[in-house]
C-alpha cells in the first residue's frame, strides 16, 4: 500500500495542478468539492486500468501480487469498478475484516468475488 500510495500520490499532484491550470484556484467550493471528486476518479482510473491490463499496479508488480476474480481469472470491468468502489468506501474496514475473514479476505474482495495471489 505504502508504494501504491507514493505513485498516487505523484499521479494526484499532477492531476491537481492540470485541474488549477485548467480552473483556478480549488479551495473554495464548489470547486472544492470538484476536484475531490476528479482526483476520487482520476485514482480510480488508474486503478481499474492496472487492474484490468495485468492485475497488477506498478506496486503489485513490485510485490508480485496480483488481483484475480475467486476463479483465478482476469477482472472484468464490472468487477474492477466495484472492487475500487467498495475499497475506498470501506477502507479501514476491510482490512480489520481480513482478520475475521476464513480465507484471509478482505471485505471488498469478498463482497466482489476477487482475490490477491502472489504471482511467482
Amino acid at each position: 500500500m505504502l508504494y501504491d500510495g507514493l505513485l498516487l500520490v505523484a499521479i494526484l499532484l499532477f492531476a491537481t495542478l492540470i485541474f488549477v491550470i485548467l480552473f483556478g484556484d480549488a479551495t473554495e467550493s464548489p470547486k472544492h468539492y470538484f476536484l475531490q471528486i476528479y482526483l476520487w476518479l482520476v485514482a480510480a482510473a488508474y486503478f481499474v486500468w492496472s487492474w484490468l491490463h495485468g492485475g497488477q499496479t506498478l506496486a503489485m508488480q513490485t510485490w508480485h501480487i496480483r488481483v484475480t476474480s475467486q476463479a483465478g481469472k482476469s477482472l472484468n470491468k464490472h468487477q474492477a469498478i466495484k472492487l475500487y468502489i467498495l475499497a475506498t468506501l470501506f477502507f479501514g474496514i476491510s482490512f480489520l475484516w481480513a482478520f475475521l475473514d476464513s480465507e484471509g479476505l478482505y471485505l471488498h474482495d469478498r463482497l466482489t468475488g476477487s482475490r490477491l495471489i502472489l504471482v511467482k
